[in-house]
């Protein structure tokens, strides 16, 4: 998959020769909505006999709008989301730099300059997708910017089996609530984090759980507060294990948000190893015990039931993405 990083203005000789059909998006999450999306457009570029290309962002145009004075965490990181559309069979990857310059393009200005600069000869995105001010940006509207030079293709809501609609607020939404596995089930794989394996106060191993504190980017969307069944890639090889995202209030009522995970049948010294964290499903919050030992007790019963989870692996969720 070759991936163009662009800044505006539009450089030509940046893009490649000939005609694509054109999926756009933010494409956060790259979920069963957004899948749809590409699926679609991957069956027409097939019928046509042209590459698949995106249009895509570095960031979430949100940033650039002010919508999110307490920073913003993403479901899938670049690098993230252009794994998953590479493994979606995208041809051409268009990674244009969202600012304010940008921002300003009219959406006839963004037609043609960006769409017909791209060559698309058929664009496909999602029915609410816009590609500037909301009001005068929309699908329906497209055509009319388009003039005739290429086809519009528009995908309706994606709900799946159920009534919602599937979509990147939905899924952060369960995240932050520690619902991973409706989250789980909106994407269509398991969400997966990432991180570098740090230092901890080496409390776990004094209680019989030896555990690796890992320190997640800070861009990286994490499940809220609890314990979850995971699995935890190092190196090549997964490990299944249990996680606890928390401030560890048994022992004080000031300590820092940490991620620790307790790995099954895994005994090696990992400091400094990059790790991915898939999170399959949430257990319990967390809870303040009287002491070492109630905690201990309650740990063996968390380490029961993700071994048992383990055994399920989330039914239903297919993992063509990883």
């Amino acid at each position: 998959m070759e991936v163009v990083r662009i800044h505006h203005p539009l450089q030509k000789e940046l893009v490649p020769a000939g005609p694509v059909v054109l999926a756009m998006g933010f494409f956060d999450g790259v979920h069963r909505g957004h899948q749809q999306v590409i699926n679609t457009a991957k069956k027409i570029a097939e019928e046509k006999d042209l590459p698949l290309a995106v249009l895509t962002y570095d960031h979430a145009p949100g940033i650039v709008y002010q919508q999110y004075p307490g920073g913003f965490k993403y479901l899938s990181t670049t690098s993230r989301k252009l794994d998953l559309l590479k493994q979606l069979g995208v041809d051409l990857v268009y990674l244009v730099s969202f600012t304010s310059s940008f921002a300003s393009l009219s959406p006839q200005e963004f037609v043609d300059q960006y769409l017909i600069g791209f060559h698309a000869k058929t664009v496909v995105a999602g029915f609410d997708h816009t590609y500037g001010k909301a009001a005068v940006a929309t699908m329906a509207r497209l055509p009319e910017y388009a003039n005739g030079r290429f086809n519009v293709i528009t995908v309706p809501k994606f709900t799946g089996n159920g009534k919602q609609k599937i979509g990147s607020r939905v899924i952060r939404k369960a995240i932050d609530q520690g619902d991973v596995e409706l989250a789980n089930q909106m994407l269509g794989y398991y969400y997966m984090t990432t991180g570098i394996v740090v230092h901890g106060l080496a409390r776990g191993r004094t209680l019989g759980f030896p555990t690796i504190n890992v320190e997640t980017p800070e861009g990286e969307r994490l499940p809220g507060i609890g314990v979850y069944t995971v699995q935890v890639q190092i190196g090549q090889k997964w490990c299944g294990g249990m996680a606890s995202v928390g401030h560890n209030i048994t022992f004080g009522d000031q300590n820092k948000l940490t991620v620790e995970i307790y790995l099954f049948d895994f005994d090696q010294l990992v400091y400094g190893e990059e790790v991915k964290v898939q999170w399959l499903y949430y257990q319990r919050g967390e809870m303040k015990f009287s002491g070492a030992d109630e905690l201990v007790d309650q740990m063996k019963q968390d380490e029961q039931l993700a071994r048992q989870n383990l055994q399920k692996i989330a039914p239903g969720i297919k993992q063509p993405l990883v």
